[in-house]
């Protein structure tokens, strides 16, 4: 039996994407910062699929915590990992908290970047693997009002189509996901008139996403954009100057707001 590694699994993305995982039979790993929720998660799929779950409840955003959940994981070896794991935060820079974007940082880079690396030995010398890592949308331009959350998932966007190249021929696939607003617990976690709560135009169905990623993943894509207009979203950058696109984005950011 393969086993699947899922961070940020209770709920969202991370829960729909280890629904997909169990469907199909895996032993699953899931790990997130509610205990609670996660509880409720391991029980409904042991349930209804029959499938082995191992659940871990861990804050992301500590130091060396990776290494923490491969010792608790202990010889297992992962076939799949699914670095999900996320939040936002809307504001300025100077004045929005820092406490909570290290945090972030964390989570979305430091974090993510050891697990991948971990679990990435194994991989390589048994031939086979697949990591799924999430990405944004907002990867593609610099996000003013959120600017360490769309840094941060450039990283990612970067680093996983980086490493996807690194890894060609050793049976090893990198995906990257880069979905745009999407119905999730995320917006919860942003603010309370953070941008991200009062979009609702090109909302996208997180049962949707997670199964567009999910099968891009199993293909072996580099990067996965869904939905045909997140994907012209995605190239306009690319036909306008940076400052423009910066600007634009600050401005759609600030609309939402103030609506």
């Amino acid at each position: 039996m393969k086993t699947a590694l899922v961070t940020g699994a209770a709920s969202g993305l991370g829960y729909e994407l280890a629904l997909l995982l169990a469907k199909d039979s895996y032993k699953l790993i899931l790990v997130d910062i509610d205990s609670s929720k996660l509880t409720e998660v391991k029980t409904e799929l042991e349930t209804q699929f029959n499938v082995e779950i191992v659940a871990l409840t861990k804050d992301l955003s500590l130091p060396n915590v990776s290494q923490d959940i491969m010792d608790n994981i202990g010889d297992t070896p992962i076939d799949v990992l699914i670095n999900n794991a996320g939040f936002g935060l809307f504001g300025t820079f100077s004045e929005t908290s820092w406490e909570r974007e290290s945090a972030m940082l964390n989570v979305h880079v430091i974090t993510t970047t050891h697990l991948t690396k971990l679990v990435l030995e194994g991989m390589v010398n048994r031939g086979s693997g697949k990591i799924l890592n999430m990405s944004s949308l907002a990867a593609f331009q610099p996000g003013p009002l959120m600017s360490i959350y769309y840094a941060s998932k450039s990283y990612m966007l970067s680093f996983s189509e980086a490493i996807a190249n690194e890894l060609k021929g050793t049976g090893v696939t990198v995906t990257a996901l880069c979905p745009g607003p999407t119905k999730t617990a995320f917006q919860e976690t942003v603010s309370e008139d953070a941008s991200e709560n009062k979009i609702q135009f090109n909302m996208a169905c997180a049962k949707e996403v997670a199964l567009y990623g999910y099968k891009a993943m199993l293909k072996g894509k580099s990067y996965a954009i869904p939905g045909k207009f997140n994907k012209f979203l995605a190239v306009i950058p690319r036909f306008i100057t940076r400052n423009a696109a910066t600007c634009i984005v600050r401005k759609l950011q600030a609309k939402n707001r103030e609506d």
